[in-house]
């Protein structure tokens, strides 16, 4: 290797991690979704449902932090699953500014029954990998994602499953 080709290494090596990087965050998201197909869910429809199924009631900016969105398409998402009936927001006790949304009952139920069959999906995705494997990309996405932490970004935590 040249001089000039051997500066420009590092570089090349870290495209090309980049790319392998995101069409694995490609194929993971295109599988996940896959495995919604007969909910009528988005991704995004259930990243919410999920973060209330298993964290609670939350403000909308919460649930914004938790599953890695802006406020503005999160307030289209919740008035989605209003219509299904699937969430509901009420005005916090504390701040009648801040809006609460919950899971609905038809919500809870649907979460009970789609939830467990999109974790085995995953699981089945991921099982190409050995347990080792997942822990230790676990550490390489975590090394990865808090980059921006430190840089003063804020990224926040995304739920337990997505």
């Amino acid at each position: 290797m040249s001089e000039p080709e051997s500066r420009r290494f590092p570089e090349r090596l870290a495209l090309l991690t980049y790319v392998k990087l995101l069409r694995a965050a490609s194929a993971a998201r295109n599988h996940a979704a896959r495995s919604l197909a007969g909910t009528r869910l988005t991704l995004t429809q259930f990243a919410v449902l999920e973060a209330l199924y298993h964290l609670g009631p939350m403000s909308l900016s919460d649930i914004a932090l938790k599953i890695l969105t802006t406020g503005g398409n999160l307030t289209m998402v919740v008035r989605n699953l209003q219509k299904r009936s699937l969430a509901k927001r009420q005005p916090s006790p504390q701040d009648r500014r801040v809006q609460i949304v919950a899971l609905t009952p038809k919500g809870k139920v649907l979460m009970r029954h789609v939830f467990p069959q999109h974790a085995a999906a995953i699981a089945e995705f991921l099982s190409v990998l050995s347990p080792e494997e997942k822990v230790r990309l676990g550490e390489l996405c975590r090394k990865l994602g808090t980059q921006e932490d430190k840089r003063g970004a804020g990224q926040a935590a995304i739920s337990t499953v997505l």
